[in-house]
């Protein structure tokens, strides 16, 4: 599933992308109209009319693309859960740490 939803949201990403680097920005012909006689304020400022069909694919795409997020985020969560901190480890105790018993101390002769 991790795969699946990884993959989709690679393409939403790449897609919403496109779709801002291909629409037309709001203050582009902000220049042109100061200068080139246009007077009227919706035209400097953008009218607030209806969205174009780019900008309601762009909304859709950012929604899917927060939804998928939102997803891995998840299923990353639950994958995490059997794991635990390095930092919270307890150590285990390894039977090599003793010393043998059938060797002996070496005797110092005095």
């Amino acid at each position: 599933m991790f795969g699946i939803v990884l993959t989709i949201h690679l393409i939403i990403a790449v897609i919403l992308v496109g779709l801002v680097l291909i629409q037309h920005g709001k203050g582009a012909d902000a220049g042109a109209n100061f200068g080139g006689g246009g007077s009227s304020s919706q035209s400097v400022f953008g009218s607030g009319g209806s969205a174009t069909f780019l900008s309601r694919v762009t909304a859709i795409m950012a929604t899917a693309f927060f939804v998928t997020s939102l997803v891995l985020a998840w299923v990353a969560n639950d994958a995490a859960k059997g794991y635990q901190s390095v930092t919270k480890q307890e150590a285990p105790i390894e039977e090599a740490s003793k010393p043998p018993e059938d060797i002996k101390a070496p005797v110092i002769p005095e």
